[in-house]
């Protein structure tokens, strides 16, 4: 669906007239036409291989100097001098672990999850702090997010790294990410709200602003802008239906150096990663492995992959680009690289859950028609490739051709990061040039009936570094099996860490701390386990499940108990700096009390823990603020054996008022009979029999007015689609095949026997009057 022709202008002048100094909706649209640098000293391309890969300068710079100058107080702060696990941090000096945090996809589940697991791991946080987790943030180098992930990911730096608590729940400078106001539809079901509508013609505004630039377009690109509403800064829950900011349009990924935060080194390196849909293969479901996997940096854009092994300049992402060079030296693109649609790439599934066929939007239930409408229907007007990915101009077009499946393509099809089921994005984080010691993978997946993960992500994350990214990446340490076995060990309700026990120096791999979405530690109820198309939380939902994870996350967790493990904090500081101590020469032991940690927490293949050690958990999701009929069923639930009784009672009460009813009836019918007999034998007209047959509908109006009144508007609104308007001066209308139609005509024959004035067109019945969507009143 999208606007009628006639309505679209008035709206965007509308919305127009109302933009104030903080932008405009039209700031998504890229730059064109611009110059070019000189590639010969500044080239836009640079094309490596596994063997000599290398950091962009600005990434390896950054990297340094935090490790330099922030990181090492920021150990201190956090361990003090290292006796509280058996070390002396002195010993160590300046050759600390660098460390990664991978924080996974899976939507608004995803991007809270995280939230709660960073703030457990935030020395910001007083409850972390005194249990020991607060401050693993503060000695990380990078941060990696795919697609929810890759929303607070963003939303951490476009908001210059405030607080978890402030940053999801809002504060004086800060509204939060509101997510109890719908991603797609913010006003209600009512897709033609005010409101509603005033949102998708600012949706559209910004789409069309784009196109108009002769960028191609697709589905990603509103889902991009409705995403912005709530994970970038200038939205508030007051100016959410106005224009009075560009609500995140014009805020760049390559910006992100210029952020206070970022300049003075106190947050880690960001990456988001997205998938490829080999170009023009219409793919509508899982990715194989080896489909080119790509990541976003501040500085660059590209893939360590061995078939490309190339990165091109962040700030000319969206240049045409063959062989490395533009076409000509004013045909670079700046300003593709909108924040929104970065994070709006890295989430790009429709691909999988969107059937063109039939309009209909897998998964999403009651919200599809929303976002079908706001996604899709609208962009008929500017659509031009294809519609179910994320459309990225190629600049590896001509490169690596022997290799690079995508390189005779002017065009890139980018999907959800988690497309090739690595839902986790742990890939950046192994890349050799990188040389990370320690990672944490933060896994948010849905991957069984109670939407918990199995372990599914980094088992393909360990196959395709085992065999496809074997000579560009580090390997991936040991770990269950299967995801059958994630779940016989346990490993999959606890955190664990992963490639405890290396045989070589420097290690074969990194240590991996897997730490799993997972029911609380002390039997309550989970509300964490989330649907990955659930796109709107009640605030005390989201509160609850922060919480939650926040909890699970400072708790650890004890062998046949439900109570949290005390020690746990100082066995993350165990494992936070345990990669350290092969950096030495000689190689300093493992402190005992670090060591019995690792016994706790370890997976060993060859001594496997056992799942009967996790007791107590409950599974099943059970919602903490039901909102209509789900609260109206959990009241039933709850009391259903006073229902039970009650319903009982009734059944009685109004069995005996039946049996009085039905006797009162036979004896009338008995009184009647004898009078009408008596009144047959005076009648002058034919005989009164019993056997006379009655006609319920003769002389009689069943019609439902309101019902037809519904349909009128239904078929003008589906004129609307088309972009044709049926109004009281013009009935016709096209259908979706291109068929003209008159709307009173085909309204009255899908009604069947209900009466028409020929003269007028209009329903015989009732009086009502009704406007349509343009403001034209007619009498029904």
């Amino acid at each position: 669906m999208f606007p009628p022709p006639l309505a679209l202008p008035f709206t965007l002048l509308t919305l127009i007239s109302s933009v104030l100094a903080q932008g405009s909706p039209e700031d998504y649209a890229p730059n064109v036409n611009q110059s070019c640098p000189d590639i010969t000293t500044a080239p836009l391309v640079r094309v490596f291989t596994p063997q000599n890969q290398s950091l962009h300068p600005g990434e390896e710079s950054f990297v340094s100097e935090r490790l330099a100058s922030v990181i090492p107080q920021a150990w201190s702060d956090w361990l003090g001098d290292g006796s509280g696990i058996g070390y002396n941090l002195s010993a160590f000096g300046n050759e600390s672990a660098k460390i990664g945090i991978s924080i996974s996809g899976g939507g608004y589940r995803a991007a809270q999850y995280g939230a709660g697991v960073l703030s457990a791991l935030d020395a910001r946080n007083q409850s972390a702090k005194h249990a020991g987790t607060g401050g693993f943030l503060q000695v990380t180098s990078y941060l990696s997010g795919l697609s929810g992930g890759s929303w607070i990911t963003g939303s951490l730096y476009f908001n210059d790294w405030p607080t978890l608590e402030d940053m999801v729940f809002g504060n004086d400078q800060l509204s939060g990410w509101l997510l109890d106001i719908d991603l797609a539809t913010p006003d209600g079901d009512d897709l033609f709200s005010e409101k509603n509508q005033y949102f998708y013609g600012s949706i559209l505004w910004s789409v069309i602003a784009k196109a108009n630039k002769s960028i191609d377009t697709s589905i990603t690109d509103p889902w991009a802008r409705m995403i912005s509403y709530h994970f970038l800064n200038q939205t508030t829950r007051d100016n959410f239906f106005t224009n009075d900011t560009a609500h995140g349009a014009g805020q760049l990924w390559s910006q992100i150096p210029n952020i206070p935060a970022y300049q003075s080194h106190q947050t880690p390196f960001p990456l988001i990663m997205a998938d490829s849909r080999p170009a023009g293969s219409n793919s509508t479901g899982k990715l194989p492995p080896e489909p080119t996997v790509y990541e976003i940096t501040p500085f660059e854009f590209g893939s360590w992959d061995p078939n490309l092994s190339a990165m091109v300049n962040m700030t000319y992402i969206g240049t045409h680009l063959t062989n490395g060079e533009p076409d000509n030296n004013t045909a670079c693109v700046t300003a593709f690289d909108q924040a929104g649609f970065m994070m709006g790439t890295s989430a790009s599934l429709f691909n999988q859950v969107f059937d063109a066929g039939t309009n209909e939007l897998d998964k999403f239930g009651s919200d599809g028609s929303g976002i079908v409408y706001s996604l899709e229907r609208q962009l008929r007007s500017v659509r031009t490739r294809a519609d179910d990915v994320a459309d990225w101009p190629s600049p590896f077009h001509g490169i690596k051709n022997d290799t690079f499946e995508d390189s005779d393509s002017t065009w890139l099809e980018l999907v959800d990061g988690s497309t090739n089921g690595e839902n986790v994005p742990l890939g950046p984080m192994f890349v050799k040039a990188r040389g990370l010691d320690t990672i944490v993978a933060v896994d948010g997946s849905a991957d069984d009936a109670n939407a918990w993960p199995n372990g599914s992500s980094i088992l393909h994350t360990q196959f395709r570094l085992a065999n496809v990214l074997n000579t560009s990446h580090q390997l991936f340490p040991p770990i269950p099996s299967s995801p059958e076995e994630f779940i016989s060990t346990g490993v999959r309700q606890r955190p664990t860490f992963f490639g405890c026990n290396p045989t070589q120096i420097p290690p074969e791999f990194p240590l991996v701390i897997y730490l799993p979405n997972s029911p609380p530690l002390n039997g309550d109820d989970p509300v964490t386990n989330t649907g990955t198309f659930k796109i709107d939380y009640t605030p005390l939902h989201s509160r609850i499940f922060v919480d939650q994870a926040h909890a699970n996350t400072i708790g650890g967790f004890l062998p046949k108990s439900e109570s949290v493990d005390p020690n746990w904090g100082q066995c993350l500081q165990c494992a936070a700096i345990d990669r350290s101590r092969f950096k030495l020469s000689p190689v300093i032991p493992r402190s005992d009390f670090c060591s019995k940690c690792f016994f706790q927490y370890c997976f060993e293949p060859t001594s496997p823990p056992d799942g009967a050690y996790i007791i107590g958990r409950k599974l099943v999701f059970v919602d903490p603020d039901p909102q209509g009929f789900s609260k109206l069923a959990d009241f039933f639930a709850d009391n259903k054996l006073a229902f039970i009784g009650g319903l009982v009672g009734l059944i009685v009460l109004v069995a005996c008022l039946i049996g009085f009813l039905i006797w009162r009836k036979k004896r009338s019918q008995k009184a009647a009979q004898a009078k009408y007999q008596e009144i047959a034998l005076y009648s002058e007209e034919r005989e009164w029999t019993s056997g006379a047959s009655y006609d319920p509908y003769e002389e009689k109006d069943f019609r439902t007015p309101t019902n037809q009144i519904e349909f009128h508007v239904d078929a003008q609104r589906d004129s609307y689609i088309e972009g044709t308007v049926a109004t009281a001066y013009d009935p016709t209308y096209l259908t979706p095949r291109g068929e003209q139609k008159d709307l009173y005509t085909d309204f009255h024959s899908r009604v069947g026997s209900a009466e028409t004035d020929d003269s007028e067109g209009t329903v015989v019945g009732e009086e009502h009057h009704e406007q349509d969507l343009l403001g034209h009143e007619r009498t029904v």
